[in-house]
């Protein structure tokens, strides 16, 4: 974006998500100024840069929900609309450097671009930049792909930054030996939290729903959606509160087994009791 005739003397941009203003005349003539002039500041060209500032970061904070909402799915996403969004700088961002697996699921690349007519720029494994252009890409949660620790390794000979959490992303795998009964994990329980509302502020922080009693997490696994949900005290509650323990229900609301829960729902709900322990107040002389 252009710099704006804000008033005599001077014009204002959008410069790194800021509202900037240069003078137009003087000495100072097309210098950007350390603030804001106050002269400036109600400016209605100036008003309307700030409103767009916001809009541009609630858009950057929607692409990556949605592209975050894809890798924990691991739903299949039309390359073609990959295509038509990658020219948005905040989609790019958003989509920049995740893994992704096209039509082969043992081929895992690194995406570097999309071009207008659906073809994906990817570096593979290998080190080498390829093109792909299947109909759809999954971007797969960490979980579920083959080999995490070594493309975490060559990730980092890369130099991989990733916008959304995926590779680097906490992971829990479920236990062989489960009791076939067994419909709770207690492994987070007892993180004490000076208030109900402290818990549900931190759960909300991480961006999971608060429902009820509950902090919980809902994650399409396998075709299935199951939610999964950590007690965190009752509603209104104003004195100390513990965390309880994580479980997992199906669509209808009834409780599954720990063996029926998928590898993707499993590690999302681990990671979620673990993220609101993290939180517990820990007394002085004590062990964290």
């Amino acid at each position: 974006m252009g710099w704006l005739s804000a008033g005599d003397g001077y014009e204002v941009a959008l410069v790194d998500g800021r509202v900037a203003a240069r003078a137009t005349s003087g000495r100072a003539a097309g210098r950007q100024l350390k603030s804001l002039p106050r002269a400036l500041r109600d400016h209605p060209e100036v008003d309307r840069l700030r409103r767009f500032a916001e809009w541009l970061d609630r858009h950057a904070a929607a692409c990556v929900a949605q592209v975050d909402a894809w890798m924990v799915s691991s739903l299949p996403v039309p390359t073609g609309l990959l295509a038509r969004v990658w020219p948005d700088e905040a989609w790019q961002v958003a989509l920049r450097d995740l893994a992704v697996v096209g039509d082969d699921p043992d081929e895992v690349g690194f995406l570097r671009g999309a071009t207008e007519d659906g073809e994906l720029r990817v570096v593979n494994l290998d080190g080498e930049t390829v093109r792909l252009s299947p109909r759809t890409v999954t971007l797969p949660h960490p979980v579920l792909l083959p080999d995490l620790d070594d493309i975490r390794e060559f990730a980092a000979e890369l130099g991989i930054v990733q916008r959304v959490e995926q590779i680097h992303r906490a992971t829990w795998q479920r236990p062989e030996d489960l009791d076939p009964k067994a419909t709770e994990v207690r492994e987070f329980t007892g993180g004490s939290f000076r208030s109900r509302f402290a818990l549900a502020a931190r759960a909300s922080s991480l961006g999971y729903r608060v429902s009820g009693g509950y902090s919980t997490a809902r994650v399409r696994d396998g075709g299935r959606t199951v939610e999964a949900g950590v007690w965190i005290g009752e509603p209104y509650w104003e004195d100390t509160v513990e965390t309880g323990s994580l479980t997992w229900h199906d669509q209808d609301g009834r409780a599954l087994p720990l063996r029926q829960v998928g590898p993707v729902a499993w590690s999302e709900g681990m990671r979620m009791a673990a993220a609101l322990y993290a939180g517990r107040t820990i007394e002085e002389g004590k062990n964290a």
